[in-house]
């Protein structure tokens, strides 16, 4: 049986050029996408799938059979105009419905993108709540190997224009520097990197769950691809 992945957010920072790297590296001979619209890519190894994100049935189709399932999805709370339900059924339901459908289909890995700080028993901060109860849902299914990935800001190009987002990266490097010792996990850290690392990871044998922040992800990104 051919090896198979499957990408959620493959449209996103991250989940783009990860979907690159997946299309060039010879380890998956399958990778699948599920989009809520097309993303207008031809390749022998894509299979694109239209789905509506919002049906738990529709997850069944792109994840049974994968080797690693790859989530990297995520929206802000200027695209939902504040609606804190709306943001969950992006940052929540998406990527659990995914985790409960690759537990359901044997799915050996599941990689995650959540975010540094994340702490589900943060009442301050619904965000870092959130994420933080999004990966101990997700550690809690039966899938034998869990990496869960925490960057902070991510550098990068986005096709859409986030002006806070441009303004921080543009300070980055001067307020980077001055993050040192436990502090070096708020560095910012390039999408191209993480995703990288993403790849590298998720291609492993290992069984357990895993937690990477900054300096694991620059050294795991050191590794020949």
């Amino acid at each position: 049986m051919a090896r198979k992945a499957t990408v959620i957010g493959a449209s996103g920072l991250i989940g783009r050029t990860l979907l690159d790297l997946l299309l060039r590296d010879g380890y998956y001979e399958e990778v699948h996408i599920m989009v809520r619209k097309s993303l207008n890519l031809s390749d022998p190894k894509l299979t694109e799938h239209i789905v509506d994100l919002a049906d738990p049935v529709a997850y069944e189709l792109p994840i049974s059979g994968a080797e690693t399932v790859f989530s990297a999805i995520g929206t802000t709370m200027k695209k939902v105009k504040g609606d804190r339900d709306a943001y969950k059924k992006v940052d929540f339901d998406i990527p659990v419905t995914a985790a409960k459908t690759a537990a359901k289909f044997g799915v050996y890995g599941f990689v995650l993108v959540s975010s540094v700080g994340a702490n589900a028993a943060d009442n301050n901060n619904f965000y870092l709540k959130l994420k933080g109860i999004v990966e101990e849902t997700i550690t809690k299914e039966s899938i034998p190997y869990v990496i869960i990935f925490r960057p902070s800001l991510l550098m990068g190009h986005r096709e859409e224009r986030r002006i806070g987002e441009s303004i921080a990266q543009f300070l980055a490097p001067v307020f980077g520097g001055l993050l040192m010792g436990k502090w070096r996990v708020y560095k910012p850290i390039n999408a191209a990197e993480v995703a990288k690392a993403m790849l590298l990871v998720g291609k492993s044998p290992k069984k357990g769950i895993f937690i990477y922040t900054y300096d694991d992800i620059k050294k795991i990104g050191l590794q020949v691809v």
